[in-house]
C-alpha cells in the first residue's frame, strides 16, 4: 500500500465522498461494537447538533434548492489546519479553542476596533441557503446563519485607500495538527477585492442550520462567498485588514498556477488537473449519480457578474 505524507497530498487525491462515507460508517460501527463488548460507552456522533441561535430571520437571497443534510455538511469538510482528508476536521477540530474569541479589524479604516464574538452574535442574524462549490468537483447547499460583511465594515469606516480586504485565520499549533506540516503557509490568509467583500451576498457566518457554527465548519466566525470556490471561505477568522494592495493569499502562495486570487466559479476555466465544467452534489447518491453542469459564478451571475465587467476571467481566475 502506498502511504503519502500529508504534504504530498493534493486536493484531487483526497478520498471520494462515497468511499469515505461507507468507510466511515463501517469504522464507526466496528468501534461501537468493540466498545460494547468491552463494556464502554461509545462517543457521541461527530455530526451532533449544537446550541440553537435565537431570533434568526429568513433571507430573500436564499436558493430554493433542497439543503444538504446536516450530517453531510459537517462530516465532509476542507479545513487543512486539521488535516487534508475530508473526515479530519470532524475528527480533530473539537480541540479548537473558540472562547474567548476576538476579531481585530484594522488597516485603512477610520475606526479600528476589536470585536468580541458575543458582540457579533448580537448583530442582526439571518439564514441564507447558499449553493457552495468546491474546486474538486463536489457541491453542497448549506443554510448559513450570519450577517452581511458590509455591516461590520460600516462600523469601522474604510478609507478611500482601502481597495482589498485581507482575512487572517486562527493559528493554534497546540490544537491544530495540520499546521505542523508545510501544506500551506500558516496562518491561512484569504482576500477579496473591497467591492466583492461589500456585496450583499458576502457573509460573516456564525452558524448553520439554525445553530452555532460547528468547529469543523469554521467556528466561531467564518467568511462565506457563494459565487467563489469553497477555499475562499476563510474559517475561524481572527483578523480583518483593509489594505491598499492585493494581499497574497494562502493557495496563491502554494500553487499560483492552479489557484488564483479571484477564484470565481467559472466552468470555462479548467483546473490544470481536472475539468470544472460539471459537479456532483454531496448526498445525491454517490459517485454513480449523474453530474450536473457547473453554473457560471455558481449560479449567482445575475447578482455579481457586473463586478467583473471588462475583466478577462481566464487571466484573472
Amino acid at each position: 500500500m502506498l502511504i503519502k505524507r500529508a504534504v504530498d497530498v493534493r486536493p484531487h487525491e483526497i478520498t471520494p465522498y462515497a468511499t469515505y462515507l461507507s468507510r466511515r460508517e463501517f469504522m464507526r460501527a466496528g468501534l461501537a461494537a468493540l466498545a460494547g463488548a468491552a463494556g464502554l460507552v461509545a462517543a457521541g456522533p461527530l455530526h451532533a447538533q449544537g446550541a440553537p441561535l435565537p431570533g434568526v430571520a429568513k433571507s430573500n437571497y436564499s436558493t430554493l434548492e433542497n439543503p444538504t443534510s446536516f450530517k453531510d455538511a459537517t462530516t465532509y469538510n476542507n479545513y487543512y489546519e486539521f488535516g487534508t482528508d475530508k473526515s479530519d476536521p470532524a475528527e480533530y477540530a473539537q480541540k479548537l479553542k473558540t472562547r474567548p474569541w476576538t476579531v481585530l479589524v484594522e488597516g485603512e479604516v477610520k475606526r479600528p476596533k476589536t470585536f468580541g464574538i458575543e458582540e457579533m452574535l448580537k448583530m442582526q442574524l439571518e439564514e441564507r441557503i447558499y449553493r457552495m462549490r468546491c474546486v474538486e468537483g463536489w457541491s453542497m447547499v448549506i443554510p448559513w446563519v450570519g450577517f452581511e460583511f458590509r455591516r461590520l465594515a460600516a462600523l469601522v469606516e474604510p478609507t478611500g485607500k482601502a481597495k482589498f480586504v485581507e482575512f487572517v485565520t486562527a493559528y493554534q499549533p497546540e490544537n491544530m495538527p495540520g499546521v505542523r506540516l508545510p501544506v500551506l503557509d500558516w496562518p491561512y490568509v484569504e482576500g477579496l477585492r473591497i467591492d466583492e467583500a461589500m456585496h450583499p451576498l458576502t457573509l460573516l457566518a456564525v452558524g448553520l442550520y439554525g445553530q452555532v457554527l460547528p468547529n469543523q465548519n469554521g467556528a466561531p466566525i467564518r467568511l462565506v462567498v457563494p459565487w467563489k470556490y469553497g477555499f475562499k471561505g476563510a474559517k475561524s477568522v481572527v483578523r480583518i485588514r483593509f489594505v491598499e494592495k492585493q494581499p497574497k493569499i494562502a493557495w496563491e502562495k502554494a500553487a499560483a498556477h492552479e489557484y488564483g486570487f479571484y477564484s470565481n466559479v467559472n466552468p470555462q476555466v479548467d483546473h490544470p488537473r481536472w475539468s470544472q465544467a460539471t459537479e456532483r452534489r454531496i448526498g445525491d447518491g454517490g459517485i454513480f449519480t449523474p453530474k450536473r453542469k457547473t453554473l457560471m459564478f455558481n449560479g449567482y451571475g445575475d447578482q455579481v457578474a457586473s463586478l467583473y465587467t471588462g475583466m478577462d476571467l481566464r487571466k484573472f481566475f
